[in-house]
């Protein structure tokens, strides 16, 4: 029978290979997470350029410290996400803190709530990206294209319960990328960089 642990164990292979120096595990977990990385990062920053350096930091990081990654916590692509954000959201603090040195528009609290805004819909696309393929396609049919549930169930060939039971359970994920780890912490924040 097979097993059903094959990304995990795909995750602690990389995570050995990169604690071995071997450069083409960087490169092939470059070619699987890149898009992914810099979508997120992208999504905090708001900019090409910034989106890019961020998404160089966190393969540099990778690079680094492949140690700092402990597969028995977590999936690859989600402690990768994590980083992410952390990383982008702290590029943003500094930008935005340089800003306001300089005079720049806005306090302290609005860039508290642009990096709170930004982590949030950063996660929420990740949770998107992540969710089962019938869940993600139920929701897009519902927001994107202004399909009631009846219209989504008939689009997707399935009863109108099972339409309804996606949407549910899509939107109980989405919820989540509402949750904070600390009181006044912006979502994806926290733990070492």
């Amino acid at each position: 029978m097979p097993t059903t642990d094959v990304p995990p164990r795909w995750d602690r292979r990389m995570q050995q290979r990169l604690a071995r120096g071997e450069a083409a595990a960087l490169g092939e977990l470059y070619d699987r997470f890149a898009s992914l990385v810099h979508g997120l990062a992208h999504r905090v920053v708001g900019d090409e350029h910034a989106a890019d350096a961020v998404t160089r930091d966190v393969f540099a990081h990778v690079w680094e410290h492949p140690g700092s990654y402990d597969p028995a916590q977590e999936p690859l692509r989600t402690w990768l996400a994590e980083l992410t954000s952390r990383l982008a959201v702290r590029r943003l603090r500094t930008t935005e803190t340089a800003a306001l040195a300089r005079g720049g528009p806005g306090t302290t609290e609005d860039l508290e709530r642009t990096v709170r805004h930004a982590s949030v819909a950063a996660r929420a696309d990740y949770i998107v990206q992540s969710m089962p393929a019938p869940l993600r396609a139920a929701l897009e049919l519902a927001y994107f294209q202004r399909r009631d549930y009846r219209q989504t169930a008939a689009d997707l060939g399935v009863t109108d319960d099972e339409a309804r039971r996606r949407l549910r359970l899509g939107l109980q994920l989405l919820a989540t990328a509402h949750d904070t780890g600390a009181p006044g912490e912006p979502p994806g924040i926290g733990g070492a960089a």
